[in-house]
């Protein structure tokens, strides 16, 4: 599925979009370059799922905890992890097989800790204020 963003405000279609598209799994990847939107359209889909509380990115605990609706989201930034280790020292297996939410941004760094099925959203940068989603089902 693709998806074309123009403005800020076809965001909150696209992540509902996401979700309908995701059916029901959990396990959700974003990849970008730098700058392309992978935290704001997060943020969106927090949204769409309900979440109240401030979301930002995770860059420096690597993991933040929303909650939508009485049940855990996860959202993990894998930016500045410098080697699995890491990941296996937070736990990911408890967040990624929890049954929860977990929307995870940089998963190039952990691409073998993840789960065989997940859905992947990659954000191309078309201009400053055009981005181009590709998600597709793995």
């Amino acid at each position: 599925m693709k998806i074309k963003i123009t403005s800020l405000d076809d965001l909150d279609d696209a992540a509902k979009n996401l979700l309908n598209f995701a059916s029901a799994e959990k396990i959700f990847v974003f990849e970008g370059d730098m700058g392309a939107g992978k935290t704001t359209f997060i943020k969106s889909v927090a949204k769409a799922l309900d979440v109240k509380d401030l979301v930002s990115s995770p860059t420096f605990s690597i993991v933040n905890e929303y909650d939508a609706l009485g049940q855990p989201v996860y959202h993990f930034d894998f930016y500045r992890i410098k080697n699995l280790q890491e990941a296996y020292d937070i736990g990911y297996e408890e967040y990624f097989y929890s049954g929860n939410i977990c929307l995870i941004e940089w998963p190039q760094k952990v691409s073998g800790l993840l789960p065989d099925n997940y859905i992947k959203t990659e954000i191309s940068i078309v201009s400053e204020s055009e981005r181009e989603l590709v998600i597709t089902k793995i």
